[in-house]
């Protein structure tokens, strides 16, 4: 008999881990709902041509595909066949599959707003919060199975979106507790004027994919993928000078005005990462210039949270500006800007530096006592009672030993416990122990309620 196991890269929740995740959860939609976004949900699968080509080339090979049903029928053996072939060759096949499951939350969200742009009212602001899949390699704080939480705003060019953005990433943060976190900002339109210094815009996303990779593999790497991807000495050379721009953010403004101040698309990004930096005030805000963000539909301000120094961790955020993503569905012009928080990362980061509070741990607040068949049954409507005064109980399941019965509720981190015997029915009150302390108090059952609140 095999073996009981999950996929790779997956993982089983325990109440414990559910808890500190609803904790997490919890935060981020009160902040979402408090900047005035709407809840929606998309499928968890979508057809595959809706987010193919979405991501850059790294990114699609990372896209979860679901095979047809009935490839194995002997009518459809064939085409499962020629559908191999084309798969081995590095090419989509309806033969093989034409659905996939969801890589982001942002491509569905552009599918649905290019769907429904007849009926929704702009600025349309959404949160969205669901898992999402990538067939990438599991390490620490990378699953194949993950929550993305995503905010965006779209039917709006407006700057000040960016900078409400940066606030939700500033409130959620910091009612995390996370004091430390570094908010990463930069413009696609300053790499864009980058890849028109080197060579033209078709070297776009050559630069930006080499770029997006400098924190794992270091400069040198970087320079060796920019050859492989025929940038010539000179080119590297500027690039490698883009990439050595440090200082204060004032600093590295003035740096970067005079290497790319030249051409328009850069002036733009210049002008707008400058106005974020003057709109934020006290918030932790890093202007970044090697930010790149690999992906193909960004067209503007991108961010990236990072956690507290200290913390071993990849970004725990991130997001930015596409100004004609429903373009992809045929529905141009409908300007778009969003983040988003990785929250399996988050938990993560919570967990290492113990930010997670004391009542995020607790389930059932007491447990009645099983004291016999009778006084069960006699416990059991009293407890009906606090239940429905909102307190959470529960009664241990059958007659057994004190001990055992304060074991259970001493591993499920139980609170108090509720003893009702024979004297405790005739007498109308019930002992009530708080389980951390050992302190026993006497209370009638009128104000058993009133003692939990």
């Amino acid at each position: 008999m095999a073996k009981p196991s999950i996929p790779q890269g997956t993982r089983d929740f325990s109440a414990e881990v559910v808890r500190k995740r609803h904790y997490i959860l919890s935060v981020i939609r009160s902040v979402f709902e408090l900047y005035g976004f709407e809840p929606l949900e998309t499928p968890a699968m979508e057809n595959l041509d809706t987010l193919m080509g979405k991501y850059g080339e790294e990114g699609d090979k990372l896209i979860f595909k679901i095979l047809n049903n009935g490839i194995s029928n002997p009518k459809n053996i064939e085409k499962a066949q020629a559908g191999f072939e084309k798969a081995i060759n590095g090419k989509s096949s309806s033969e093989l599959t034409e659905r996939a499951l969801k890589y982001d939350l942002t491509i569905p969200f552009a599918r649905y707003v290019a769907m429904n742009h007849g009926r929704l009212t702009f600025p349309f602001r959404r949160y969205q919060v669901q898992p999402v899949w990538r067939a990438d390699r599991p390490q620490k704080g990378r699953y194949r199975e993950f929550t993305q939480c995503d905010a965006d705003i779209v039917g709006s060019t407006s700057l000040m979106n960016e900078v409400e953005l940066a606030n939700i990433y500033h409130d959620v943060f910091s009612k995390l507790g996370l004091a430390g976190y570094e908010l990463k900002i930069n413009s696609r339109k300053i790499l864009t004027a980058l890849a028109e210094l080197c060579g033209g815009a078709a070297k776009m996303m050559d630069i930006t994919i080499a770029i997006d990779k400098l924190d794992k593999i270091g400069l040198d790497k970087v320079k060796e993928e920019l050859l492989i991807r025929e940038l010539t000495e000179e080119q590297i050379g500027i690039i490698e000078k883009y990439l050595s721009i440090t200082g204060s953010n004032q600093e590295k403004l003035e740096q970067i005005k005079a290497l790319l101040g030249s051409i328009p698309s850069g002036k733009d990004g210049m002008r707008e990462v400058e106005f974020l930096f003057q709109q934020m005030g006290n918030i932790n805000l890093t202007i970044d210039f090697t930010l790149a963000r690999g992906l193909n539909y960004y067209t503007g301000i991108i961010f990236e949270a990072k956690a507290p120094s200290g913390v071993q961790m990849g970004s725990i955020g991130g997001g930015g500006r596409y100004d004609d993503l429903t373009g992809l569905f045929d529905v141009p012009g409908i300007a778009g800007v969003g983040i988003s928080f990785g929250v399996d990362r988050i938990y993560d980061v919570l967990e290492e530096l113990a930010l997670f509070p004391d009542e995020v741990h607790t389930g059932t607040k007491a447990i009645f006592f099983n004291m016999g068949e009778e006084e069960s049954l006699f416990a059991f409507k009293v407890m009906q009672q606090l239940r429905e005064k909102g307190i959470s109980c529960e009664m241990y399941h059958e007659f057994s030993k004190i001990s055992k019965q304060f074991s259970y509720a001493q591993k499920k981190k139980i609170e108090y416990a509720i003893i009702i015997g024979s004297k405790e029915m005739e007498q109308n009150y019930c002992l009530v122990k708080e389980l951390a302390t050992g302190l026993q108090e006497v209370v009638v059952f009128e104000r058993l309620s009133e003692y939990f609140k």
